[in-house]
């Protein structure tokens, strides 16, 4: 079951809020590092987030209707129009719209995915260990495991194994067993690289490899 509404716009604020803090005193270089998304560097993904904050539903079609149906190249096309000379500038504008409930033809949890999944894009290269609460983070991934792979989701990628949060005990699907931190049953299941070391179970190497 989905979280409620309100719930998943507080935790959306919340984590947009915690990526700022993280970032605030990141130095300049550090905003090139790249990253897991698309050969983006940290500046690229951060300038992504900006623009998916911002974007609504009739500004996502109109955006849709200029690349001629491109996904990946609306996403260019928005990182090119948000991303500053500066990065810190990119990032006040962030935290201007952080309070932003915009969102574009999608079920609410994607709001989830995105704020987690390149929440975490940008924290691993660059060493910072993010803290994310389970019921978000399981919203999100069952969110993942229903969504096909072509639609940015991870259902037959995940399909054959039964997920366990290590945290909670919590479950997903049925299959060989692959035991974790919730964060990294996401991002696996999402196509991110997760090492397997971080994972457990007679299913992890094949999960991630």
């Amino acid at each position: 079951m989905y979280l409620r509404k309100s719930e998943v716009w507080e935790l959306v604020h919340a984590e947009r809020h915690h990526l700022i803090d993280d970032l605030t005193d990141l130095p300049r270089d550090a905003w090139e590092t790249p990253t897991a998304c698309r050969n983006w560097t940290v500046h690229d993904v951060l300038a992504h987030q900006l623009d998916t904050a911002a974007t609504g539903k009739w500004a996502f079609i109109w955006s849709m209707m200029r690349a001629k149906g491109d996904f990946d190249q609306t996403n260019i096309d928005g990182i090119q129009r948000c991303k500053r000379d500066d990065p810190h500038d990119t990032l006040a504008d962030y935290q201007a719209i952080a309070h932003y409930r915009r969102i574009p033809t999608a079920h609410r949890a994607t709001r989830l995915v995105e704020v987690y999944l390149h929440g975490e894009d940008i924290r691993r290269p660059l060493g910072i260990t993010g803290s994310y609460p389970a019921e978000g983070v399981h919203d999100a991934l069952t969110y993942q495991l229903r969504t096909p792979t072509w639609f940015g989701g991870g259902r037959e990628r995940a399909a054959g194994y039964r997920l366990i949060d290590s945290a909670t005990g919590a479950a997903w699907g049925e299959g060989i067993e692959v035991t974790g931190a919730a964060i990294d049953l996401f991002l696996a299941v999402s196509g991110r690289p997760v090492s397997a070391e971080l994972l457990d179970g007679p299913g992890a190497a094949q999960l991630v490899g």
